[in-house]
């Protein structure tokens, strides 16, 4: 009898892939995932518009509801982001 591993390398390609679609914060909004693969142009970057990690972008949009691209962006402020590919967690403005 054979038995199979399935080996997952890579971030998944949604948060519906790992069940967790529609997941709410504390504030009630839907985390924003953004899976990095092939250099989107899409990731999260800092104030020195560096991308915040090199595998997955996953915040929230904190207690405001609102959010932009740059973390120096007035509507990032209050993001609870992940960063330095998951070595930071936290708010945005003290990144």
């Amino acid at each position: 009898m054979a038995i199979y591993i399935e080996v997952n390398f890579g971030p998944p390609v949604s948060l519906a892939a790992i069940q967790r679609a529609g997941m709410l914060d504390p504030w009630g909004y839907t985390y924003i995932y953004n899976p990095l693969a092939g250099g989107s142009g899409h990731e999260r970057k800092d104030k020195f518009l560096v991308p915040l990690n090199t595998d997955y972008d996953l915040y929230s949009v904190g207690p405001d509801g609102e959010s932009q691209g740059p973390l120096n962006a007035a509507a990032s402020k209050y993001d609870v982001i992940r960063a330095l590919d998951g070595a930071y967690f936290g708010l945005a403005e003290d990144f």
